[in-house]
């Protein structure tokens, strides 16, 4: 296939142009700069504007690029970033996708757990209704802004993606050398569920939904099994044999984080339904055999 993808320097996209171009597929990577080479093209979020004669021809369009929600304390300008680098980057790409005589088969669209809120225990699949606050709300606008792909009649995905174990980046990177100096512990009363997923499953999961035309919309791509941080805790305490006892109390995540400290002390306990439902199996459904498969070479995701 000949893919599109946004977001190609990003821990997911970095290892989903791996695992697609060491199987033969094509990979046109959309860069904010000048491009450098044949597998490069413009774009530019901001101002809407993307190269469609580097979309011609697209088999698929993997949409991830969006400002990291973690990156900076959420002043009002940063979170004005968030939401804009995912609503108008989404926006340019659904509108070039939409205008193309000959649309990609598919557009695989980022999203995240945080569209659910804060739900406490409650199992979430893809049917259940949004959350309340700023991602939950981020996350709506994301996701309706692809709706020119979907009513030009391309198979829209939309991937709700949970917490990525990996080393090599996001969340759960930052939180591997804590640990290894055995500074890890819950956060706040650690009863907040974290819906994650093993990077070799999450890119995994991607190729899943480009080769099943029978997936559109929203579909969650996190393991079976979430577990409440607590339990997060004590897994990477077991695994790389350092205390994992040290908590960090809401409040004082609350003086150091400012507002984003509502985002890590939330609790998703969203499931994949609609992937088990269509074939997909888990390399690592537990939290304990992703940690692990994070600290191997394979853990950095051929993917397949």
């Amino acid at each position: 296939m000949r893919i599109a993808l946004t977001g190609s320097t990003g821990l997911i996209g970095t290892a989903l142009i791996r695992s697609l171009e060491a199987d033969g597929h094509r990979v046109t990577r959309f860069v904010r700069r000048a491009p450098r080479g044949e597998d490069e093209a413009a774009w530019d979020p901001k101002r809407q504007r993307v190269d469609t004669r580097a979309l011609a021809g697209c088999d698929a369009v993997v949409h991830l690029a969006g400002a990291g929600v973690g990156a900076h304390r959420w002043t009002e300008a940063y979170k004005r970033e968030i939401r804009e680098s995912r609503v108008l980057g989404t926006t340019a790409v659904a509108e070039a996708v939409a205008c193309l005589d000959t649309p990609p088969r598919v557009l695989v669209s980022a999203s995240a757990t945080g569209f659910y809120g804060d739900a406490g225990d409650r199992v979430l699949d893809e049917d259940s209704p949004p959350g309340r606050g700023f991602l939950a709300g981020v996350c709506q606008e994301w996701e309706a802004a692809t709706a020119p792909a979907t009513e030009a009649g391309v198979r829209t995905v939309l991937i709700r993606t949970g917490l990525v174990v990996s080393r090599s980046g996001g969340a759960w990177g930052r939180m591997f050398p804590l640990f290894r100096l055995g500074l890890g512990g819950p956060l706040g009363n650690g009863r907040q569920y974290w819906s994650f997923i093993s990077l070799r499953d999450h890119i995994a999961a991607v190729r899943h939904l480009l080769d099943t035309p029978e997936l559109s919309g929203p579909v969650n791509l996190t393991a079976p099994e979430p577990v409440t941080n607590r339990e997060v805790a004590r897994t990477m305490g077991r695994v790389l044999r350092r205390p994992a006892l040290l908590p960090a109390p809401a409040p004082a995540l609350r003086l150091v984080l400012g507002e984003l400290a509502s985002d890590v002390l939330s609790s998703q306990r969203a499931v994949p339904r609609r992937l088990l439902d269509s074939g997909f199996r888990f390399a690592h459904p537990d939290v304990e055999s992703a940690v692990r498969a994070a600290l191997t070479p394979q853990g950095r995701a051929s993917g397949r």
